[in-house]
């Protein structure tokens, strides 16, 4: 005669589809069929095997299930970030998190924090746990970590920067235009001593907002100084120390034009520790927290990191659930948010 476990037992361990079965008195079939609510299971062995579902605390591993599925997904996406502190990144964050779960798909997201070797283990990580597809804002050196999910099959969507891959889709938007009109914007109000702030200079976006930057001043006929220019500034204090020097300078910048929110905040910080922030002109690129409540609000070149994110998610389901059509470059509109800081005029 078989003895049945003691609950005692089971409870030690995670309980399994075998104790459930047991418990239940029914085959591992039945049970399997009841938890993966499956039809043709009589009402009465449905209330059994739920009532020692619920008596075990028993847990469904969904990703042994879903690696026996036909089309071997696993339900999971992954989403690798720049920094997830970042207000820009976390709102990307949470427009894919909205759309995977419309879609019943956990997300598994981490930051590479611009750091390549991180970057690629993570992605073997994600590899291994047999995610469907990875939304990725890739670093400067992207490795052989994205191209081994590639290589399984998984699709990638490229998101903030382009496509490392040919066969890659990208959802970006046109720094470089967006960046050019930030600085006619101000020039257009009599500055002619412009000066650049920006983010690591590897970083595409960042080189795409300088090449931006020189093309706003050539349009409104101006020289760059290079002695006015500052990058691979990669915090709000490294931004701030920059923004005073220049303006501690023998002839300093009338305005500013800065490459990303947190090096906005550091510029920010230097003109009111100044007490300039009303006679020095600043247009940031990315909106960030309260940049409308300050005085004077900040202008800025906004980013809508929701609809970046929203269409990187849709498409990389589309790819997940078969469309084998060309790679796509996806560009979201930017607009220029006039608030006040951009609006200072030369004195």
């Amino acid at each position: 005669m078989t003895t049945l476990p003691k609950k005692e037992e089971i409870t030690r361990r995670l309980a399994t589809m075998r104790d459930v079965a047991a418990l239940a008195g029914v085959s591992i079939k039945t049970v399997s069929r009841v938890v993966n609510q499956e039809p043709g299971v009589s009402p009465e062995l449905v209330e059994r095997v739920m009532n020692a579902v619920r008596l075990l605390d028993y847990h469904h591993n969904t990703t042994a299930s879903n690696l026996r599925r036909a089309d071997q997904r696993t339900s999971t996406i992954g989403l690798l970030l720049d920094d997830v502190s970042n207000p820009f990144s976390s709102a990307l964050h949470r427009a894919i998190e909205e759309v995977a779960r419309e879609h019943d798909t956990l997300l598994l997201a981490s930051s590479s924090d611009q750091d390549a070797e991180r970057e690629e283990k993570i992605a073997l990580t994600l590899a291994a746990r047999r995610i469907d597809g990875l939304i990725v804002v890739p670093t400067p050196r992207s490795q052989s970590g994205l191209h081994h999910i590639q290589s399984l099959g998984r699709p990638i969507v490229f998101v903030d920067r382009p496509a490392i891959f040919h066969d890659a889709d990208s959802v970006i938007v046109d720094n470089r235009y967006s960046a050019s009109q930030a600085v006619q914007h101000m020039a257009r109000y009599g500055h002619r001593r412009i000066a650049f702030l920006g983010d690591n200079h590897a970083v595409w976006t960042a080189a795409e907002r300088y090449l931006g930057y020189v093309d706003g001043m050539a349009v409104a006929g101006l020289q760059v100084d290079p002695q006015i220019v500052r990058q691979d500034l990669s915090n709000i204090d490294m931004a701030q120390a920059a923004a005073e020097e220049l303006l501690a300078s023998p002839i300093p910048p009338t305005a500013f034009f800065t490459g990303q929110n947190l090096v906005t905040i550091g510029a920010l910080r230097a003109l009111q520790h100044h007490h300039l922030q009303h006679r020095v002109a600043l247009v940031g690129f990315d909106d960030f927290l309260l940049a409308d409540l300050l005085a004077p609000a900040i202008t800025v070149i906004a980013q809508d990191p929701a609809q970046l994110g929203k269409a990187a998610a849709e498409l990389l389901f589309a790819r997940i659930a078969g469309d084998t059509s060309l790679p796509r470059r996806i560009e979201v509109p930017t607009a220029l948010i006039v608030r006040g800081s951009g609006e200072i005029p030369l004195l």
